[in-house]
């Protein structure tokens, strides 16, 4: 199992008001999972992705990631364990702006110290795979919104993680390009055996889903397992 939650929950303090954002929560993935969070806006879905991702630090219950318990770990072990473990996709791209597309996905190569030969055939190979190794060169103010999303998702693989987490991945992207960036985590899920977690509003994301999980006032709630055809980009 990449992922465990055990009796998760979150409570935030507002002067002498404390407010739960999670409650209690249950959950686990596996590695290949395709798994989509879907809720509305205030529904903890935030809350609950920056707990695993370990950028926040929760309440009560744990957080395991293939078994270790993150609330045992010290902040430098927890970056280190971001870095290696964990890949991210957001809503903003959050691309390095004076950075090539090239050198956006080797970034998180150079912190771990893989050596440029190695780091080649990562960032070359994921370019591929998403389509856009001819716009290796390109900053992102020289790319699309699909085209950075694309980026986004090569740089998130390019450590080899476990488990892949993305923030409403679609929500800057039309309605066509948000279809063709799900078809190729999609692929990229299937292709390299990594389970991606998905949160988001958009309801044509959950097209994709093997998985379907409904958040609501902090709780979870797995709907039907399901397979859905998609066309590869």
């Amino acid at each position: 199992m990449i992922l465990e939650t055990q009796r998760l929950s979150k409570v935030y303090s507002v002067g002498q008001e404390k407010i739960p954002a999670l409650r209690g929560v249950d959950f686990h993935a596996s590695a290949g999972d395709f798994i989509v969070i879907n809720g509305p806006s205030g529904s903890g879905k935030s809350t609950f992705l920056n707990l695993i991702a370990c950028v926040d630090r929760h309440s009560e219950g744990e957080v395991l990631i293939e078994g270790q318990a993150t609330s045992k770990l010290s902040e430098n072990q927890l970056a280190e364990l971001r870095k290696r473990k964990i890949g991210l996709v957001f809503q903003s791209f959050n691309l390095i702006p004076v950075l090539s597309a090239y050198e956006n996905v080797e970034y998180p190569l150079l912190l771990l110290g893989v050596n440029s030969s190695e780091r080649q055939r990562r960032v070359m190979g994921l370019l591929e795979e998403v389509g856009i190794k001819d716009l290796a060169k390109r900053r992102p103010d020289e790319l699309s919104g699909g085209q950075r999303q694309r980026v986004a998702i090569a740089r998130s693989l390019v450590t080899e993680p476990k488990l892949v987490l993305a923030d409403e991945p679609t929500a800057n992207l039309d309605s066509e390009t948000g279809k063709q960036v799900m078809s190729i985590m999609r692929r990229l899920n299937e292709d390299h055996k990594v389970a991606f977690l998905v949160v988001t509003h958009d309801p044509v994301v959950t097209q994709y889903a093997e998985r379907t999980v409904k958040i609501r006032d902090g709780q979870l709630t797995e709907e039907n397992s399901h397979v859905v055809a998609y066309s590869a980009a």
